[in-house]
């Protein structure tokens, strides 16, 4: 059964590990763990038999959050656990008062794009090329007000 709970200290060589499976430009474990120090932050992580299958975090500044990122072991994708995360942090976000939530999402992943609609995120524009290796355009997506 996946646990969702909040990253801790002990959790970042395993989530770091997962950060570089997936993305061209990781974050490293002391990324991880400068973030985790930071009072205004919310990173959770799935947790299956003991084992990080994901993560989410969330950087919060006043009524407004930012997710950084949403990551799930591609063996592990298609089971809820990215929905999971992305419902857990609006519900702790909004717990911090925070009424508007906002991501970028590479325009071709159209996998996390349904995943955030079906969040209640939708398309407000695009940031052309935000992302490298490779370069690409980032839709920027807003849950809340």
């Amino acid at each position: 059964m996946i646990r969702i709970r909040r990253m801790r200290p002990e959790d970042t060589d395993a989530v770091a590990a997962l950060e570089c499976q997936i993305f061209s430009q990781p974050w490293t474990r002391q990324g991880f763990l400068d973030a985790l120090k930071m009072e205004c932050t919310i990173f959770l992580v799935a947790e299956e038999q003991g084992e990080i299958t994901g993560y989410a975090g969330l950087y919060v500044s006043l009524e407004e959050g930012e997710i950084t990122n949403v990551a799930v072991a591609p063996e592990e994708r298609g089971r809820g656990t990215g929905q999971r995360l992305v419902t857990e942090l609006i519900r702790l976000a909004a717990e911090c008062a925070v009424t508007r939530l906002v991501l970028e999402v590479r325009v071709s992943n159209d996998p996390a794009i349904r995943l955030y609609e079906r969040c209640g995120f939708a398309i407000q524009g695009v940031r052309p090329g935000f992302y490298e290796l490779p370069k690409e355009d980032a839709y920027i997506m807003l849950y809340g007000q």
